[in-house]
């Protein structure tokens, strides 16, 4: 990350504040929707704005040092960004995957148990697929198939 910038969370990245859920309200009305789909799409183009910074950052670096060491760590700084490019461009696929749940009437609930996943919980993590629960017992039966 270069220097002088920090991580946001998506909603600061958003610029949006915690959805406030009116009483009597729907779950996933169109506010609702609407209020994901915006911190879905500025999280995406924030990360995409990486991915650019990143590509133009590797090609002006670019440099053929005659010192192996010097040549060793501007390879090992470059293999670095690029694995956490890798990790963003499938963070991409999962926030379009999600912005397409929400397109399709599906976005909020567990791909498992079929309940409200929460506003809450959405807004800390928006690409979530599984209520708490779900995600608990999940990670408790893969820690016990790989221990």
């Amino acid at each position: 990350m270069p220097e002088g910038t920090k991580k946001l969370g998506v909603l600061a990245i958003a610029g949006v504040q915690p959805y406030q859920v009116k009483s009597g309200e729907e779950y996933m009305n169109a506010d609702q929707s609407s209020h994901f789909r915006k911190i879905l799409d500025a999280w995406r183009n924030q990360l995409r704005e990486e991915v650019d910074r990143t590509l133009s950052h590797m090609q002006d670096e670019a440099a053929n040092f005659p010192d192996p060491v010097d040549r060793a760590a501007q390879e090992e700084e470059f293999s670095l960004e690029l694995r956490a490019r890798d990790r963003e461009r499938k963070l991409i696929k999962k926030i379009e995957k999600t912005l397409q749940k929400i397109e399709d009437d599906d976005f909020g609930f567990c791909d498992s148990c079929g309940i409200e996943i929460g506003i809450r919980r959405l807004e800390a993590r928006p690409t979530a697929d599984q209520c708490i629960d779900c995600k608990t017992l999940a990670e408790i039966k893969e820690k016990q198939m790989a221990g």
